[in-house]
């Protein structure tokens, strides 16, 4: 299989997408402008119950961020998603999503009735209005994957979130390995300074891709991510 550019668009800054991926599918996100985040939601789009796990895609590869060659794990301890690409280096798997409550005290509130694409809109009520698309709801939240942003934790635990990490033209690029629903929203960190609402956009490129070979990079950086590619063989 060739790999080839199925579509491209752009996610504007405040804006929610979806979209169920299959095997043979990837999917580039390129920071435009520079200081984006992009929080994330994965499900098993044949088995909702089964989704993003971050405590065991981390444990599993004995990380505390994502970048090339890590994978994203399921609550199954199937691989779902494959970091392919990276020239951002970090990404959030810790920091969570502003819900209203925050956003408003952090940034206000704009309605759209008065300030129309100039409105303040909160990541997690507006993930959970997609979520609604597919029947899912607020029980079916899980921690979010943070793209783009960077939050280290030093010896003692404690975590700090460093601004400017992504420069313009970063991009991380996910290769599905199982059917996989997939929530995008552009928004602010929760962590990130200053109290200007000003989401960054970010450009969706929508791929077809080989599937990952025996000499795959995800693959075999960790022999928990080779058990991984086994399990899904079995099941996916």
């Amino acid at each position: 299989m060739e790999e080839k550019i199925l579509w491209e668009e752009e996610l504007r800054g405040g804006q929610t997408w979806s979209h169920i991926f299959d095997l043979g599918m990837a999917i580039r996100l390129t920071d435009v402008e520079g200081g984006a985040n992009v929080s994330a939601l994965m499900y098993n789009s044949r088995h909702m119950e089964e989704r993003y796990n971050m405590p065991d895609t981390l444990k599993a590869q004995h990380i505390a961020r994502l970048t090339e060659g890590f994978c994203i794990y399921s609550d199954m301890g199937r691989i779902m998603w494959s970091v392919t690409h990276d020239t951002c280096g970090w990404h959030d798997p810790l920091g969570g999503v502003l819900d209203e409550k925050s956003l408003a005290k952090k940034y206000g509130v704009k309605s759209y009735q008065e300030h129309r694409n100039e409105w303040t809109q909160a990541p997690k009520e507006q993930m959970l209005l997609e979520l609604a698309k597919y029947s899912l709801g607020p029980r079916d939240w899980i921690p979010t994957l943070n793209f783009f942003s960077k939050v280290e934790c030093n010896l003692d635990g404690v975590m700090k979130y460093i601004p400017g990490s992504s420069k313009p033209g970063s991009y991380v690029e996910l290769r599905a390995e199982m059917r996989t629903l997939l929530v995008l929203n552009a928004n602010h960190h929760p962590w990130e300074p200053g109290s200007t609402y000003a989401p960054k956009p970010v450009k969706i490129t929508v791929k077809q891709v080989p599937p990952a070979g025996a000499d795959d990079k995800c693959r075999l950086s960790r022999p928990e991510n080779g058990r991984g590619f086994e399990i899904n063989a079995r099941c996916c």
